[in-house]
């Protein structure tokens, strides 16, 4: 059996921020299939520059892809884990996982994509090689 060698690993973490752990009161705000506005209390367990897993109080009813507006409570903006986008008042974000409640009491999360531009990163410019 021929197996290419020659493929880099793989890097475990793939992401593109730093998680890094809270627990913050927040809020989330989405229109349902009929329109009609919607809201949810949430806590907040881990937040990066580009995404926010969140643990729903009660059980909620939102479909993948759907948008919602998630927002940090005013007295949790101040913590120093949150990115700088978090601080604003709402932000704009999908959803992209959805983890049910379990029997054993584990609450409803949902993993956010905030909806933010990426920083911009300036280009690597290499130096011109001499040639002979």
């Amino acid at each position: 059996m021929w197996t290419d060698q020659s493929l880099p690993d793989r890097p475990t973490n793939q992401r593109r921020a730093q998680r890094r752990p809270v627990s913050l009161s927040a809020r989330l705000t989405w229109k349902d299939h009929q329109g009609t506005t919607r809201f949810a209390s949430v806590v907040a367990r881990n937040v990066s520059d580009y995404g926010v897993y969140v643990e729903c109080l009660s059980v909620v009813s939102i479909p993948l892809y759907r948008l919602v507006q998630f927002q940090l409570e005013r007295d949790a903006r101040d913590c120093d884990a949150v990115p700088e986008a978090l601080r604003q008042s709402r932000v704009l974000s999908a959803v992209y996982r959805v983890s049910p409640r379990t029997s054993g009491g584990k609450a409803q999360g949902l993993a956010l994509r905030l909806m933010i531009d990426p920083k911009r990163q300036p280009a690597i410019v290499e130096p011109a090689r001499a040639t002979a």
